[in-house]
């Protein structure tokens, strides 16, 4: 069982599972999708990647690397608001809010965004609702950098702001070392998260 964000498992693990599919594939594998954190100390799941670094003394955690997020609208909508440059110029934008509890908005005003609570208009738990929101010009999103600058819809709101930087860690139980197949399925999505960097 692999537990991943939305995110993950819509835009990462899909060529992950078909290289691992072609080369084991006896290995099954269940995929958990969840904003929340599965228990692996509860077997919810036996590898998840997380954007934290667990504390539980019994599970193994390797950090892949930072991913940096950035904003993304499309340039029409960028348009609409007088082609902004500077963090000053998105002050009348309107940002898709991923997070109700305020950190969003305050990791954005930690960057330089002079933003307040007005700016967020709409609010969604899911990172794919967003996205889509993005895409067809709602307002303002911010996501992993490589998924991002891969989509030919979008183009980078100020793209010289520097980027919201979140680490990116695969989890398991410490019995992973006991079992081949969880080893090889961690080993080879370790691979392939470094490999996007």
């Amino acid at each position: 069982v692999l537990a991943a964000s939305e995110v993950h498992a819509a835009f990462i693990l899909p060529g992950f599972l078909a290289k691992l599919r072609q080369s084991h594939p006896g290995i099954e594998v269940e995929i958990v999708v969840s904003s929340r954190a599965s228990d692996l100390r509860r077997r919810e799941a036996d590898i998840a990647i997380r954007n934290f670094r667990p504390v539980e003394p019994d599970l193994v955690a390797s950090k892949i690397r930072d991913v940096p997020a950035r904003l993304y609208a499309t340039p029409a909508y960028l348009e609409r608001l007088g082609s902004p440059r500077l963090p000053y110029d998105l002050r009348d934008a309107d940002f898709i809010s991923i997070d109700g509890s305020g950190q969003f908005l305050k990791g954005l005003i930690a960057m330089g965004l002079p933003l307040t609570v007005r700016n967020f208009p709409v609010l969604t738990e899911s990172y794919l609702v967003m996205w889509e929101l993005v895409k067809q010009g709602v307002g303002i999103g911010i996501l992993d950098g490589s998924i991002g600058d891969a989509e030919p819809r979008v183009v980078r709101a100020l793209p010289d702001l520097e980027p919201l930087m979140f680490p990116v860690w695969l989890v398991a139980h410490r019995e992973l070392n006991k079992s081949r197949r969880f080893r090889i399925v961690f080993d080879l999505l370790a691979a392939e998260l470094r490999a996007r960097g």
